[in-house]
């Protein structure tokens, strides 16, 4: 000790003493924070526990809160989380990193469950030499400008608002470079939809965002205007989606800046709450005549977003078609089930209201078959497609196409936090927190968007030729089977039987 300089020596004194200071005062702050925290607590009426056990009371929302970002990691097995579990989620990652998605030992699935999907496995698959690409589709043979895709597989509607601005500039650059088309979602086109150089689905909600007049109607002047863009290939009218069926869209006021107000029509910071359906569609008359006057004034294909509760209503549009002719049908379906995702929704409708997917799809595809309108009408499929057995299943079903969101918020990053309907998205992708967009790079989650569509694609293709069929357009109904409650499975066709469609004579 006597070695060391005298200055040294007199540096570490006072650095221990300044020391032993902060950490008294810390300590005597620490002893009043509680006490009077303990006083606030026993005092106070509202919470019960905190009354009964003052100070350590709180941290049970802490634990609460916490609990959300390290169930998945520490505690949930790999197939037993909700909305998507880790399975899920790795498959989605994986493949949007182009690495490899094979695994070993054997499956983690359950097989058992009623209502599990399988297919059929045929003794002489699909050789890649016979393999065929997927075909070109046209929609909207109608329209002045009918819109041709090979592309059975798309990114769903999310809306600029709902999400970021590296979020949408990611997925139109991604949509361009995996070839498939993106939806809009009701938060109107922005210029980040565009910059990609995409397919684009315009859609249509009820509060009319983009296409609307300062009393909500709709613009035909701004409708024209945003048709005239190449890229705007189709219009969707939504009257509803799954996660919230009778409710519309919900978009904070702490979301709505100066940009996302000016593509809307809205006043900055004013929550954007769309009515709960249209307001000037009030029968399936109506609902024809307002696709038909989207169609003439924008020229594109034009279809309907809708979540199914019962087959009578199928009936009664299918059989004004009929009577109005068969140009008045909507080109395109899109069948939300009410497995369904969004920002925000009332626990009541995203638990409770619709029908699942599994129940709507058959539903849909039977209806258009019956009424001899399989060739007119094309089928959309949307809710929870997020894997290739996934989508292979709902194409088996009848599905033209298949569409997601929440998939491809994987692509981009997305963990699953539930932050969606806040401003604290910690990756970016649902936030407008400019110090957490950050953390989303729209260059790089672009090339994942591509390469988790690539993925999808490869694996529902390979799907399709270990059942035999040359591609996924081949998939039918006796393809895959479904567990019933007895254990045994049952073919999809037995299931549900594709109807024989109407005579001329017995149509309406």
């Amino acid at each position: 000790m006597d070695m060391i300089p005298e200055a040294i020596r007199e540096f570490v004194f006072y650095f221990l003493a300044a020391a032993a200071v902060l950490v008294t005062s810390l300590l005597g702050l620490a002893l009043i924070t509680a006490l009077v925290t303990y006083l606030i607590d026993i005092t106070q009426t509202k919470h019960a526990v905190r009354r009964n056990y003052p100070v350590i009371g709180r941290f049970r929302y802490m634990f609460e809160h916490l609990g959300e970002f390290f169930r998945q990691y520490f505690f949930a097995m790999d197939r037993e989380e909700m909305p998507f579990n880790r399975a899920q989620r790795v498959w989605c990652y994986r493949s949007a990193k182009g690495l490899d998605n094979t695994v070993a030992f054997g499956s983690t699935r359950d097989l058992k469950p009623p209502g599990t999907v399988m297919f059929v496995s045929c003794p002489y698959p699909t050789l890649g030499e016979d393999a065929a690409p997927p075909r070109q589709v046209t929609i909207g043979p109608y329209a002045s400008k009918p819109y041709e895709t090979d592309s059975i597989f798309n990114i769903s509607g999310m809306s600029f608002g709902a999400i970021s601005k590296p979020a949408i500039r990611a997925l139109s650059n991604g949509a361009r470079l995996a070839g498939c088309w993106l939806n809009t979602g009701e938060g109107g086109l922005s210029p980040y939809h565009l910059e990609g150089g995409c397919d684009i689905v315009f859609q249509i909600g009820t509060a009319k965002n983009g296409v609307r007049d300062l009393d909500g109607n709709l613009d035909e002047d701004k409708l024209r205007t945003i048709a005239a863009h190449e890229q705007v290939r189709m219009i969707e009218l939504k009257l509803s989606q799954g996660a919230k069926p009778g409710k519309g869209g919900m978009l904070p006021g702490a979301k709505v800046d100066e940009e996302i107000a000016r593509i809307r029509g809205l006043r900055v910071g004013q929550d954007a709450i769309s009515p709960n359906r249209h307001t000037d569609i009030n029968n399936n008359g109506q609902l024809l005549e307002m696709l038909e006057r989207l169609r003439r004034v924008s020229g594109k294909p034009v279809g309907f977003k809708t979540v199914l509760g019962a087959a009578g209503w199928l009936d009664e549009l299918f059989a004004e078609i009929h009577r109005r002719g068969i140009e008045s049908a909507p080109d395109f379906i899109t069948v939300d089930g009410a497995e369904g995702g969004t920002g925000a929704a009332p626990m009541p409708l995203i638990d409770s209201v619709g029908l699942p997917l599994r129940e709507a799809l058959p539903m849909l595809v039977d209806k258009v078959i019956e009424y001899g309108l399989r060739d007119r009408i094309k089928i959309v499929a949307s809710g929870k497609l997020v894997t290739p057995s996934e989508v292979a299943a709902a194409i088996c079903v009848g599905a033209d196409f298949v569409v997601s969101a929440r998939g491809f918020m994987f692509a981009l990053g997305c963990i699953q936090a539930l932050q969606c309907n806040k401003n604290t998205c910690p990756t970016g992708v649902t936030t407008h927190d400019e110090h957490l967009q950050r953390g989303l790079v729209p260059e790089d989650k672009a090339t994942r968007v591509a390469q988790y569509h690539a993925g999808m694609m490869q694996e529902v293709g390979m799907i399709a030729h270990s059942c035999g069929a040359r591609s996924a357009q081949g998939m039918r109904r006796a393809h895959a089977r479904v567990v019933m409650s007895d254990g045994r499975s049952r073919p999809l066709n037995e299931l549900y039987p594709e109807p024989t469609p109407m005579l001329p004579e017995q149509k309406p």
